[in-house]
């Protein structure tokens, strides 16, 4: 259990962190329709870095802040977040090719994060270099803060990455297959928000730990962090 208020800044660097990741996610969508001849996001003021333009009540507020609340009360520090914006409306019809469009806009989210938590990696160089021979406490406060961006931005294009619609990976498998085959899995969608739910929250807790959701996410996120660190040149997290 964290004493007084020194929680405090790890939570809102976690939530920093998180905004951005999402913001910038869901902005990558919009952009990516526009590219394949869709304005439907820039005509309903979706191409947006403002997060307020972006925010879903329970996926972007709620659930992100329940987790934070748990973490920091529990553990101390935040280890995993998750959750979800407003979806960036977007007319296939729009688009010179609907199918290979609907993919390359869903690829765009996940894309978008996987190259901050790059940047943010090659940010730790800066840091080390400006920031530690002046202040190394305000570069510890920093190093933490890139380690909260790195990690949020993989869960976040990760998590999005998985077959399911109506995630990002959900998309890209229905443009794969063929049309009869892709209506069937789309029919999935109205559902998909629930079936990520069940997957991700109630199942481990039914099964006394079944968690392939959990399993699979930890697993590559693992490989995924170790890349990061590796092709940035740090070796290791200072």
């Amino acid at each position: 259990m964290i004493q007084g208020a020194h929680w405090l800044p790890e939570v809102l660097a976690a939530i920093l962190a998180a905004v951005v990741a999402i913001t910038l996610h869901e902005a990558a969508h919009g952009y990516a329709a526009l590219a394949m001849g869709d304005t439907t996001a820039r005509d309903q003021g979706r191409l947006s870095l403002n997060p307020w333009r972006h925010v879903d009540d329970m996926g972007t507020l709620i659930v992100p802040g329940l987790l934070l609340i748990v973490q920091v009360l529990t553990i101390g520090r935040v280890e995993f977040l998750f959750g979800w914006a407003k979806p960036v409306p977007v007319d296939p019809l729009a688009m010179r090719n609907p199918r290979s469009g609907m993919a390359w806009v869903a690829l765009a989210g996940p894309a978008m994060n996987f190259a901050l938590a790059l940047l943010a990696g090659l940010s730790v160089h800066l840091v080390s270099a400006l920031i530690w021979p002046l202040s190394p406490d305000s570069a510890v406060v920093l190093y933490r803060f890139i380690w909260l961006f790195i990690l949020s931005n993989l869960v976040l294009g990760l998590f999005n990455l998985l077959p399911i619609p109506p995630l990002d990976g959900g998309r890209v498998v229905n443009a794969l297959l063929p049309a009869r085959a892709a209506d069937m899995y789309m029919r999935l969608e109205r559902w998909g928000i629930l079936l990520v739910m069940l997957l991700v929250f109630v199942l481990p807790r039914l099964t006394h730990g079944i968690d392939p959701v959990g399993w699979l996410l930890q697993s590559v996120l693992g490989k995924a962090i170790r890349f990061v660190i590796w092709a940035t040149g740090n070796g290791a997290m200072p």
